[in-house]
């Protein structure tokens, strides 16, 4: 698959983002990104964004399982997208929380098509 340009759009967004508690002794928490992709809305592709203290490839197998699942990444979850946020992990749980929401809708802001998650 190309790179759609709002893919371009959200690695550039992604970098405007900073962690202050990264690299901490005491940061445990992740944020993440996950490509969605719906064959059955003209191949609608997307983005879901969400935080845990868990490993996130850990995290996208128990979405995949339906345990604590987001409805989309269960259903249209192909796979993780580390590039986009690996500069920020780890962090600590309440930047986690802000991170995804911040970055959630920066995305939006930005205009990506598809974004879930950012609670």
């Amino acid at each position: 698959m190309n790179s759609p340009d709002w893919m371009r759009k959200a690695e550039r967004v992604a970098r405007t983002f900073h962690a202050t508690t990264a690299r901490e002794r005491r940061a445990d928490h992740s944020v993440y990104v996950i490509l969605l992709h719906d064959p059955s809305r003209m191949g609608r592709w997307g983005l879901y964004v969400g935080q845990t203290s868990r490993d996130p490839d850990l995290r996208f197998d128990q979405h995949k399982a339906g345990h604590k699942a987001s409805r989309a990444v269960k259903r249209f979850g192909i796979r993780l997208l580390p590039d986009l946020v690996d500069h920020l992990n780890p962090m600590r749980g309440w930047e986690s929380l802000d991170l995804e929401a911040a970055l959630a809708d920066a995305f939006r802001s930005a205009g990506i098509p598809w974004v879930e998650g950012g609670h």
